[in-house]
């Protein structure tokens, strides 16, 4: 075994992690370190001031280093989930957290965004690449019909933030219509138009250029409900013969993006992202009935003064109390107060009986 340095006016150690020290580690205190990655074991432990990478290599060959309860071997990576212990103790590597894996997909017509369907049809995440420890959620849907731009991330958090209604990101839809939208009709689609699921709107409507029965109009909207974009176009007179999407909050489908292709954002990318969605969403608004405004003078509510006569209609009389709080004489019986709370006693200073 391996013996240790002595170290100045201590006693001989025996190579124990507990009590080795590197010659290349320093004596000053210093943080936990943090990777932000999986790298390979003996490095990692280098890095820690465990000793020198060499020396760490020759544990790893004694197999005085395990991981998850096997020997380790040279050139192993290890990651957050990985335990490892250097001669039984265990060893806390700390990583930093990982950022959202992002990936986006030109979806064609013709395929399903589930995983599981009945009938069998082709999936969305059939073309996806696989996830080492997770799994990838669709931002959204598209209609089996619908073309265009998908969203996918590792992170449920994020999705749900882009997903959600308070947070208002837009989506971008190019519509090519069966028969030509009318002013009238563009003021009731731009103005809020009623649905059986509630009032719906576009956010923005314009002319996307075309003739006859191959023109198109680029339509943009904050909300995700089913078929919504083509629902609001039934409603007016005007079915939709061909929908796509182009746009997902901050992402853009790129032309270079040819259809059942995906492309996974760089890490820069990434954080550019988390940086363009806000922390929390909109609140939404309180209506007055349920929180009334107070008035001025009554601070938060509660009652100060005398207690006011009832008002007339409301039980009595101003100024009257009611026949059966009368006694027979015809006299008010006297009001009766609640009994006053007594205080306890302070302590009596030390010495004092």
């Amino acid at each position: 075994m391996m013996q240790g340095k002595r170290r100045p006016g201590g006693p001989q150690v025996n190579g124990n992690v507990a009590n080795y020290r590197s010659q290349d580690s320093r004596p000053k205190k210093r943080g936990p370190v943090v990777f932000s990655e999986p790298q390979k074991l003996h490095k990692m432990l280098a890095d820690m001031g465990l000793g020198s990478r060499r020396e760490l290599e020759d544990w790893i060959v004694a197999g005085r280093i395990s991981v998850n309860a096997l020997p380790a071997h040279v050139g192993q990576r290890v990651g957050p989930e990985d335990k490892v212990r250097v001669n039984g103790k265990l060893i806390h590597i700390h990583f930093a957290p990982r950022a959202p894996r992002v990936l986006i997909y030109h979806k064609p017509e013709g395929e399903i965004v589930s995983r599981d369907d009945p009938e069998g049809r082709p999936s969305v995440f059939d073309k996806l690449p696989r996830v080492g420890g997770g799994r990838w959620i669709a931002v959204g849907r598209l209609d089996f019909n619908t073309s265009g731009l998908l969203v996918f991330t590792t992170s449920g958090e994020l999705a749900n933030k882009m997903m959600h209604p308070s947070y208002e990101l837009e989506r971008e839809y190019a519509v090519r219509l069966i028969g030509e939208l009318t002013d009238e009709q563009a003021t009731r689609l731009t103005t809020g138009i009623e649905l059986d699921d509630g009032i719906a709107k576009f956010n923005a409507l314009s002319d996307g250029g075309g003739e006859g029965s191959n023109h198109w109009y680029r339509v943009t909207i904050s909300e995700g409900r089913n078929r919504e974009v083509r629902r609001m176009f039934e409603a007016v007179g005007l079915a939709v013969s061909r929908l796509m999407r182009v746009r997902y909050g901050p992402f853009e489908l790129p032309r270079r993006l040819h259809r059942g292709e995906a492309e996974e954002l760089k890490p820069e990318e990434v954080s550019r992202l988390l940086t363009a969605v806000p922390a929390s969403g909109k609140p939404r608004a309180k209506s007055a009935e349920a929180a009334p405004a107070s008035k001025p003078g009554q601070g938060n509510g509660r009652r100060r003064g005398p207690r006011k006569p009832r008002e007339p209609g409301n039980g009595a009389p101003s100024g009257q109390v009611p026949a059966q709080a009368q006694r027979a004489d015809g006299e008010t019986p006297p009001r009766k107060r609640a009994p006053r709370r007594r205080r306890r006693p302070s302590a009596a200073p030390a010495g004092e009986s």
